[in-house]
């Protein structure tokens, strides 16, 4: 397969996508989210059992009107996001209200100097965060490679910066040597921070929304190897559904600490607080806890759903 065509030709798929008015795109992806319940796809299936890992006493009406709710917001994150991928940022961030708070506590912490590590869980809109940092500084983005060629391409595609500089960084032993030079020379630096890492020895087990999930060790080692900054920062989606607020906000200063189960459970602390704003913002379509403790019983929660 050309895997430059192939992505140029997702990209135009994309692209139509798009540019369908942002009411229509909303009635979509409301009727991807009903259509994804009705068949009992595999995002249905996910976000009901990490709901039920969660909330284990809820009862199944409330916890199937959440799942409902959730559907229906990814729906309408998906087609937001292309949305996002293929028109100019500028048009793009007259969506996102920034106010004075947000903009100053960033502004201030890139003016220490320490490096900026930007923590950005999957809330809201994160793309469109993404868009915002890269029309504001230079920084470096860490991300995990899809396992298709195509899809990384397609990806490296899609995000682009008119404004400033923006380095794509993969994850791994190179790509840690640029983060950490990045922050050591006052850069910022842009993490996810509620990816499961892909071997436990990446990571610990930390509580989160009262279950041990592998929660990643990276940007503890990050800030306390360089004494960066930690920022939270995420783009709320408003009651109207078709406007943003960013908000940004100092993370836990135990996320730093030396101790890497006292910063994870403090990082895990920090973004449940923040998914719990509003759940349906939130990436419960996401296997959270597939990794689980040595003599968990099942040692993945998930693996009956596979058989569907």
């Amino acid at each position: 397969m050309n895997t430059p065509l192939a992505a140029r030709a997702l990209y135009a798929l994309s692209w139509i996508l798009g540019r369908l008015p942002v009411r229509l795109a909303q009635a979509l992806g409301d009727a991807m989210g009903w259509l994804w319940r009705q068949m009992d796809a595999r995002e249905a299936r996910i976000a009901r059992r990490n709901l039920a890992l969660i909330r284990p006493g809820e009862s199944e009406v409330a916890r199937e009107a959440q799942t409902r709710a959730i559907l229906r917001t990814t729906g309408r994150q998906f087609l937001e996001t292309l949305r996002f991928w293929t028109h100019p940022p500028e048009q793009n961030l007259r969506m996102l209200k920034v106010d004075d708070a947000a903009r100053q506590t960033f502004t201030d912490a890139i003016a220490q100097g320490r490096g900026v590590i930007v923590s950005a869980p999957h809330y809201g809109n994160w793309e469109l965060l993404n868009q915002w940092l890269a029309d504001t500084t230079d920084l470096a983005i860490l991300y995990r490679p899809p396992e298709s060629a195509v899809g990384e391409a397609y990806l490296r595609l899609v995000r682009h910066s008119t404004r400033h500089e923006v380095s794509q960084v993969r994850a791994g032993g190179a790509g840690l040597r640029t983060l950490i030079r990045t922050l050591q020379s006052g850069g910022v630096v842009g993490i996810l921070p509620d990816q499961q890492p892909g071997d436990v020895r990446d990571g610990v087990f930390a509580p989160f929304f009262g279950r041990p999930a592998l929660t990643m060790t990276l940007l503890n080692r990050l800030a306390n190897k360089t004494g960066a900054m930690v920022l939270h920062a995420w783009c709320e989606r408003a009651a109207d559904g078709r406007h943003f607020t960013l908000h940004i906000e100092p993370a836990n200063d135990a996320v730093a600490d030396a101790d890497a189960l006292i910063a994870a459970t403090a990082l895990n602390a920090d973004i449940e607080r923040i998914a719990s704003r509003d759940p349906a913002q939130y990436q419960w379509t996401y296997k959270r806890f597939t990794m689980t403790p040595p003599g968990t019983v099942p040692p993945n929660p998930y693996r009956d759903l596979e058989t569907h």
